[in-house]
């Protein structure tokens, strides 16, 4: 069940090993918005766009959600998941991972040999980029090119790489899966999975809804992998286990003005710095630019932003209707004004101006609500379910990462996949 970076690796490791494979997407297939930002300018003031729920009629593939009066999450609900929808970063996040002893080196290497990765040449960048690159390495926070799954060839540097990209040049997870359709994998999108059916602590198969009927789906293995928000509300509707731990890596940009910045005009987040429990980047907040009062009163060509993405404390929740509960904590608040005072701090020695605003608050790494404990990682099979139900997305990660986590999904996914071969071979 999904077709992100988890569901995606778990198909085609399987379907490789001889699976019959059927993948359940609940979005529809995948299609980038190939408008620049220019044709909604003309709505950004008015009430067609008064609130972040509105990109469903920009861009359908998103599903966003009020978790709380301060917090946004966002999900990427289509063919290829949030990967369709990610700027394309490939870097470790293993926040949470020795402590409970798990070791994906070898998967995260066999992923990575998988993959075209390559960082955004420095010549390419916009010169703000340079200068604020050059100052954050003043500062001592040791910033670095971000390495992307990327074809540097086929970029454009349109920085659109969160409304999918036109030219193909980066990587999503429908490519580890696209060329097995039909010889071992079938993909039914438009099918959203309601609950699982367990019968004596077996799971049989899965309730779903194709939009004009309900049936269910039988399988002898079953793989979550919905994400932190879309397994936690199967699991919960089936009557199985979930904790209220939810985490989403919260972001936030500041936003400055720097006269013909052209942030639009190079890709998002072309370097990084981590710094303690979060990372700072240079991001034009396209959410924000469309959908926050602040970010409407300056033009692209001038608006610039320096992201701040957060792990935040683990603790939210999921009903069984999909509703979730989270908001920051003081932890959260108090850790966000500390590296607002960075991001501005490298952006007034690059000589941008303010007024600095926030941007939205939002979050759209989903996970924790299933999460792996020391006595799990042996199986990577979470105590409490079925036997034969796994869950292979970032609903296994104990901690917030504040980091990217496309990588980290699809090594924890490879990581299961692999345990699901061994015990079917032991069987």
């Amino acid at each position: 069940m999904g077709s992100g970076a988890g569901g995606a690796t778990v198909a085609r490791e399987l379907a490789n090993k001889g699976f019959e494979v059927i993948m359940l997407e609940a979005g529809q297939p995948f299609s980038p918005l190939t408008r620049k930002i220019s044709w909604l300018n003309p709505l950004r003031r008015t009430f067609l766009v008064k609130d972040e729920g509105a990109i469903k009629w920009v861009f359908p593939h998103y599903q966003t959600a009020r978790t709380g009066k301060d917090l946004v999450i966002f999900r990427g609900v289509t063919e290829g998941g949030s990967t369709s929808i990610a700027c394309g970063n490939i870097l470790r996040a293993e926040r949470g991972l020795k402590e409970i002893g798990l070791d994906l080196s070898a998967e995260y290497k066999e992923i990575e040999c998988s993959l075209q990765i390559r960082s955004i040449p420095r010549e390419k960048w916009r010169p703000l980029s340079q200068r604020m690159f050059d100052e954050a390495d003043k500062f001592g926070y040791a910033p670095k090119p971000t390495p992307k799954a990327i074809d540097i060839q086929k970029c454009v540097g349109c920085g659109y790489c969160e409304m999918g990209c036109a030219t193909g040049a980066k990587w999503d997870s429908r490519r580890f899966f696209k060329g097995l359709v039909g010889n071992g994998l079938t993909l039914e999108n438009n099918t959203l999975v309601k609950r699982i059916v367990v019968d004596k602590d077996h799971a049989r198969g899965v309730l779903v809804s194709d939009g004009s009927s309900v049936h269910q789906v039988d399988g002898d293995i079953i793989v979550l992998s919905a994400g932190g928000v879309g397994t936690a509300q199967i699991l919960r509707a089936s009557g199985l286990p979930v904790r209220d731990r939810l985490w989403v890596d919260i972001v936030l940009t500041v936003g400055g003005i720097s006269k013909n910045a052209k942030m639009l005009n190079e890709a998002p987040m072309v370097w990084f710095a981590k710094i303690e429990q979060h990372i700072i980047s240079p991001y034009f907040d396209l959410l924000s630019f469309w959908f926050h009062k602040s970010w409407k009163k300056v033009s692209a060509n001038d608006r610039v932003g320096m992201m701040i993405k957060l792990a935040d404390v683990e603790q939210g929740s999921v009903a069984p209707d999909g509703t979730v509960s989270k908001s920051l904590t003081e932890t959260d608040k108090k850790s966000l004004e500390i590296a607002k005072g960075e991001a501005r701090e490298i952006m007034e020695a690059s000589d941008v101006g303010g007024p600095f605003v926030d941007g939205m608050v939002h979050g759209g790494h989903l996970g924790g609500t299933v999460p792996l404990a020391a006595k799990d990682v042996k199986t990577m099979h979470p105590s409490g379910l079925p036997e034969n139900l796994w869950v292979a997305d970032l609903s296994l990660m104990p901690r917030s990462q504040g980091m990217p986590t496309m990588l980290t999904t699809s090594a924890l996914a490879l990581r299961v996949a692999k345990c699901i071969v061994q015990e079917n071979e032991e069987k």
